[in-house]
């Protein structure tokens, strides 16, 4: 099945709303497990979050790192105010702030100590640009982690997953998770972008039926 794009920002504040109070807390608190069990030796620093949303996975991660600041960076403005709303509520925000932008256009950021993204490359139309900017973003010896979905291998498919996770969610979720999996990139088009861009070293993996990881230092 060939990638079919979607919107690469979600600003329907309806939309940011939903996802918003979606659960996603067994994705998003695993998305912060596994950087801690990758990379145990990270404690402190700078992270930068690309694609952070309404802002759920930075405090996870100022909960469960607090010596480290967050910056979260996203292009959708209902998303950056749910977010700065929920990190004002947990009186966080001295060490979470949001940036509203594309990722692409992000600068003034190269020294951050990690960087991390879930769920935003499904979004990008060129995934080179997402990669360029990783690099470019973080120190030499950084780790990073992303996460996202792969595409299904046929429509079908790809609805016999939403049903399968989604079946009493919202339409608006459903039809977005199903458009997701629809514009995800497979396991070989990730290491092809990877190789393109000289990551080599990062590894991937394939961690259930419906995301792949992305983690490792950057040199």
């Amino acid at each position: 099945m060939e990638r079919i794009l979607e919107p690469e920002v979600m600003d329907d504040p309806e939309q940011a709303l939903v996802y918003a109070q979606a659960d996603f807390e067994q994705e998003n608190q695993g998305f912060v497990d596994r950087f801690r069990e990758y990379f145990p030796e990270f404690t402190e620093g700078h992270i930068l979050d690309l694609g952070c949303g309404p802002g759920d996975i930075p405090l996870r991660f100022a909960r469960a790192l607090p010596s480290c600041r967050i910056t979260g960076v996203d292009a959708s403005e209902p998303m950056v105010r749910l977010a700065e709303e929920a990190v004002q509520e947990a009186g966080l925000s001295s060490r979470i702030t949001f940036r509203c932008e594309r990722f692409q256009d992000l600068a003034g950021v190269s020294t951050v100590d990690a960087a991390i993204s879930n769920s935003l490359l499904h979004h990008v139309p060129n995934p080179l640009q997402f990669w360029h900017k990783l690099r470019l973003a973080v120190k030499p010896g950084s780790p990073v982690l992303v996460m996202d979905l792969f595409r299904p291998a046929s429509p079908e498919e790809a609805q016999a997953i939403v049903d399968r996770y989604a079946s009493g969610a919202p339409d608006i979720l459903r039809r977005d998770f199903y458009n997701s999996l629809l514009a995800a990139f497979t396991e070989d088009e990730i290491g092809s972008q990877l190789a393109r861009m000289n990551l080599t070293r990062l590894l991937i993996d394939v961690i259930d039926d419906r995301h792949w990881v992305v983690s490792g230092i950057i040199h």
